[in-house]
């Protein structure tokens, strides 16, 4: 059975953005196209799809490294910031854009809520995880060919 850990990131990532762009709740709102990702970022994303692929990115996280918040996805998706003579520091990147994805993806049924002891965050449904074990079998067998 092929897994996510069988294929490349990147591969299962760009797949998995063409499967969320067929599901009807995950769009991509009007202000997406104006707000950068971060304050570390100097400009906004300059990929036309960057929603869908920031959202098979958090799947992928979700699946690889467990629960997750959406503090800790921030920390994943920070960067450092140019502070100009002063030394770079590192910054959490934006909470907005991760929140409202983890919110059309659990609409999709794709992400539930989990408060056990120690462990508490966003976790992948088994809907989720059949959509990214689908993906990565479809993918492992057209580099088969």
């Amino acid at each position: 059975m092929v897994t996510v850990y069988d294929v490349e990131a990147g591969e299962l990532i760009n797949a998995l953005k063409d499967e969320l762009k067929k599901m009807e709740n995950i769009k991509s709102p009007v202000w997406s196209s104006f707000v950068k990702t971060g304050i570390h970022k100097e400009r906004v994303p300059s990929q036309p799809e960057f929603w869908y692929l920031r959202a098979a990115s958090i799947l992928r996280n979700l699946y690889v490294h467990g629960p997750k918040g959406v503090q800790r996805l921030r920390t994943k998706y920070g960067g450092r910031k140019n502070r100009g003579s002063r030394r770079e520091k590192f910054v959490k990147g934006s909470g907005k854009i991760l929140r409202t994805i983890i919110q059309q993806l659990e609409k999709e049924q794709l992400v539930k809520k989990i408060m056990k002891s120690g462990k508490k965050g966003r976790q992948l449904t088994p809907k989720a995880v059949k959509l990214m074990d689908n993906t990565a079998y479809k993918i492992s067998k057209e580099a088969g060919k």
